[in-house]
């Protein structure tokens, strides 16, 4: 149908677009667990061809299943595996001499007879390079000169021609995360290298350690524990934005409790004026919840949410503060669940309602 009969066509109505978008899930979805049925030996000797590979995991493929195999190769270097996608149609202009020996080649194609990817098979015949092939019949070409090939079977595409590569695509890409995670799992890849390989975004935050994302020790609030409120507040500014609460230290520098502006705000709102005049570890919140340096950002979050708060001291294993986080800064690392939602709201709450700038009570006279 051209483009202008398309647009005199009848109009596509909102039951139609949802009623058409919830079959194309549902076919693809239904797809991937028949999939999932048939995966057998072939599926295991693939996992322990990349998981014994001495060198890297060269992915390629053409046209829509190429654009697959690059997030494949982007997922298996993500998690452990050395790997590299090589378009089909530049390798056979130069780009083979990325192949070296010790290289295993994941080859995607779905009918696999796609002739840029058939064009490279006598090649990596040559050069002794094992292949494992990812296409529909374990008969076609690419399959029979792969080492072990993964048949996805017959699949209908989800486009209503039947034409464009949809459910075949989504197949290749699943077995392709299924391959890359079982191979991390064996390699016994963990929370820490996956953090090492995410340093950037909101992504990497999280899985930052916390002293690396904290607010450090010279810009926080930071007092002796036998102090006044009011000597507190008088000497305990610091340069730039300020956090929300003041942490306060013994003698020894250990951390033992947590005086935040909302405890200020309380005492303001009650008429408290005397207790500004009391020792301020009369006042505060003792032994608050902390995080040791060495976490990551994601176990910090967990935290705040639970526990409901807006600043987490960080400490060292002596239980020295070394550092705040302050949930303002984290705006976007996650999802914000109810908690972390309704914690951050009653603290700007909180903050907003109060005076910019708190004047405090002249001390009494005696």
């Amino acid at each position: 149908m051209s483009m202008e009969a398309a647009s005199s066509a009848a109009p596509f109505t909102r039951f139609e677009q949802l009623r058409f978008g919830r079959e194309v899930l549902q076919r693809e979805g239904e797809a991937l667990i028949a999939l999932a049925g048939r995966l057998h030996e072939e599926f295991c000797l693939a996992v322990n061809l990349l998981y014994e590979c001495r060198a890297s995991v060269i992915v390629t493929g053409m046209g829509k299943a190429g654009l697959i195999g690059q997030k494949i190769a982007a997922t298996l270097a993500s998690t452990g595996t050395t790997a590299h996608f090589l378009h089909p149609a530049e390798a056979i202009h130069g780009d083979l001499g990325r192949i070296h020996d010790g290289d295993v080649v994941l080859a995607l194609s779905f009918s696999g007879e796609t002739e840029e990817i058939v064009r490279l098979l006598p090649t990596l015949a040559d050069m002794h390079t094992e292949i494992i092939a990812v296409t529909a019949r374990p008969d076609c070409t690419l399959a029979q000169a792969a080492a072990v090939t993964i048949a996805l079977g017959s699949l209908k595409e989800a486009c209503f021609l039947g034409l464009a590569p949809s459910t075949s695509t989504t197949a290749m890409l699943a077995v392709g995360d299924a391959l890359a995670l079982v191979v991390s799992r064996m390699r016994h890849f963990a929370a820490a290298d996956f953090a090492r390989f995410h340093s950037g975004g909101s992504l990497g935050r999280k899985l930052a350690k916390v002293e690396e994302v904290m607010r450090p020790l010279h810009d926080c609030r930071l007092a002796d524990d036998e102090q006044t409120v009011r000597e507190v507040l008088v000497s305990g500014s610091r340069p730039g934005r300020r956090t929300g609460a003041i942490m306060l230290t013994d003698a020894t520098g250990k951390l033992t409790g947590i005086f935040t502006d909302s405890d200020l705000a309380r005492l303001l709102e009650t008429n408290r004026d005397a207790d500004l005049d009391a020792e301020i570890g009369s006042l505060m919140t003792r032994d608050p919840a902390t995080i040791q340096a060495g976490q990551l950002m994601q176990a910090a979050l967990e935290i705040l949410s639970a526990r409901r708060i807006s600043e987490l001291p960080v400490v060292n294993d002596r239980g020295e503060p070394i550092g705040l986080i302050d949930i303002t800064d984290l705006v976007g690392l996650q999802p914000v669940t109810d908690a972390a939602a309704q914690a951050m709201l009653s603290t700007e709450t909180d903050k907003l309602s109060g005076p910019k700038t708190i004047s405090l009570p002249n001390r009494p006279t005696t």
